[in-house]
């Protein structure tokens, strides 16, 4: 997409396709076709290549108020490949991360399919924002079905993200050596295999996690979202490809719905949110638990549970168990409104998870003045500043007593208003559209853009450590003849994997 109309050079013909997808994908009449590796001229040595052909993208230097920061991937297609899409029950921050990219990819004039897995009831195929969205088997079955899709259609992607959720879908075996393919590793999720699966099938998922993957994507750059999963993919998977860290964003506006959602009475003095999945992992019953210890220190004290999952039902009998009924709401899913509404009326926001790549939540509740408690654990360390945003239960010390110090804080309105600000700054250093501009110069063979020093970035929160890593992912670029007047390349240059 770009200039006065909207449109992609090249077409892709996907699978069973949806009539949107035309109306948004169609070549214009005069575009040429793609000419057919057969007639293509022999491949020219590298040297000679890039005299015939400057990289592609071709620079462009601020025309047209465009920021050549930013660079354009007019009919670069690519595919995004995620376990999940945002709409499905169990959605999470992956799904987020991998959708706010997607977007961004598109709106630089990628065109853009999601491969995901399929819910009951979802469509098989639909077009959403100009993306194109698959969807393909059950959380298991996706594996082999995107896999075999990928080899059908291997010759259709200049580019690949495979967002590995403990396992990869292995695109990397099946796509040609000439596409470029970004590995995008959350965190580690080594003994998380075990909440799941019997012992012989968490082995298999750590070898998996660990050996098999980090030799497949050896040469692959990866994208991780925090500097904690980049240390931990290093010493948990020896993980030899190079790295480089692009943040989850933070939501530019949230809106709070006008009238109060809640009466004063319902929201409780202190009130307390938790924000997220209701899954094993996230540990939420540590949170209904903090009702039960500091309700006679706090007899107004309220726990808002915002969120839906499969620990739904257990988390009803806890409370039931627990005569806890006056103090803890699991308000299940809510409209974004609602929520915010929820999460800006309470003074505290804890989350017990075990591991994370970052904490979406933890971002989102900062943008609203609201401080987290979190465990020092992977990826929250990095999204909590302990004692200025936040504060980290370490080892040996107890959830529940880090709030009671956290609300004895918050009484302060002197502090409590030192921290609101420092929430909200630290909040407004995360954009996705920074997160989309990394991930797409990442693509295209670009360095990122350094941060100032002390502000996040994506290369890391002062902008260096990864700077090594990045030089060494994006040493290859796209290359290849562009037609007449610029563009993508007719194919995705050989390049190495």
């Amino acid at each position: 997409m770009g200039g006065t109309g909207e449109h992609v050079a090249f077409q892709q013909i996907p699978l069973f396709p949806d009539p949107g997808y035309r109306r948004l994908h169609a070549a214009p009449p005069d575009a040429e076709p793609e000419c057919p590796p057969e007639a293509q001229a022999p491949a020219a040595p590298p040297a000679a290549r890039d005299r015939q052909a400057g990289a592609w993208p071709p620079a462009q230097p601020g025309g047209d108020g465009e920021d050549p920061g930013r660079p354009r991937l007019d009919g670069l297609r690519t595919v995004m490949i995620n376990w999940r899409d945002p709409w499905q029950e169990a959605a999470g921050g992956a799904e987020e991360y991998a959708w706010r990219i997607s977007r961004h990819l598109a709106a630089r004039g990628a065109v853009v399919t999601f491969l995901t897995s399929r819910e009951p009831g979802q469509a098989r195929v639909e077009t959403r924002e100009g993306i194109v969205i698959r969807r393909m088997g059950g959380k298991f079955t996706v594996y082999p079905l995107v896999m075999l899709w990928l080899l059908l259609w291997r010759r259709e992607f200049h580019a690949a993200l495979d967002c590995m959720n403990g396992v990869p879908f292995f695109s990397r075996l099946v796509l040609p050596r000439r596409t470029r393919v970004v590995s995008v590793v959350h965190h580690v999720h080594d003994l998380q295999f075990d909440a799941y699966f019997s012992r012989p099938l968490a082995w298999l998922g750590r070898f998996i996690e660990s050996a098999v993957a980090s030799r497949v994507y050896r040469n692959c750059p990866t994208v991780t979202v925090s500097e904690s999963s980049r240390r931990a993919m290093r010493e948990k998977l020896r993980w030899r490809a190079p790295i480089t860290v692009i943040h989850n964003g933070s939501p530019p506006r949230q809106p709070v719905a006008p009238d109060r959602f809640l009466s004063e009475a319902e929201t409780g003095s202190p009130a307390i949110v938790s924000l997220g999945r209701l899954v094993v992992q996230k540990r939420v019953s540590r949170i209904v638990d903090i009702a039960r210890d500091l309700r006679g220190t706090y007899p107004q004290l309220r726990v808002h549970v915002v969120g839906r999952g499969p620990e739904s039902a257990t988390l009803a009998e806890q409370i039931e168990r627990g005569g806890l009924h006056d103090h803890v709401r699991l308000h299940g899913f809510l409209p974004e409104a609602q929520k915010n509404a929820v999460l800006a009326g309470s003074l505290l926001h804890v989350t017990a998870s075990e591991f994370e790549g970052w904490g979406l939540t933890v971002i989102e509740a900062a943008g609203l003045g609201v401080p987290t408690v979190a465990y020092d654990v992977d990826g929250l360390r990095d999204s909590v500043r302990h004692g200025e945003t936040g504060w980290l239960v370490r080892e040996g010390e107890e959830l529940s007593d880090v709030v009671a110090a956290a609300l004895r804080e918050l009484s302060d309105p002197v502090r409590a208003a030192r921290i609101r600000r420092a929430c909200r700054e630290w909040a407004a250093g995360f954009t996705w559209d920074r997160s989309g501009t990394a991930m797409a110069r990442l693509i295209t063979g670009e360095p990122p853009e350094p941060a100032a020093p002390g502000t996040p970035g994506p290369a890391g929160p002062n902008g260096r450590g990864e700077r090594s890593d990045t030089a060494r992912a994006t040493r290859i670029r796209l290359r290849g003849a562009a037609p007449a007047g610029g563009g993508p390349p007719t194919r995705p240059a050989k390049a190495a994997r």
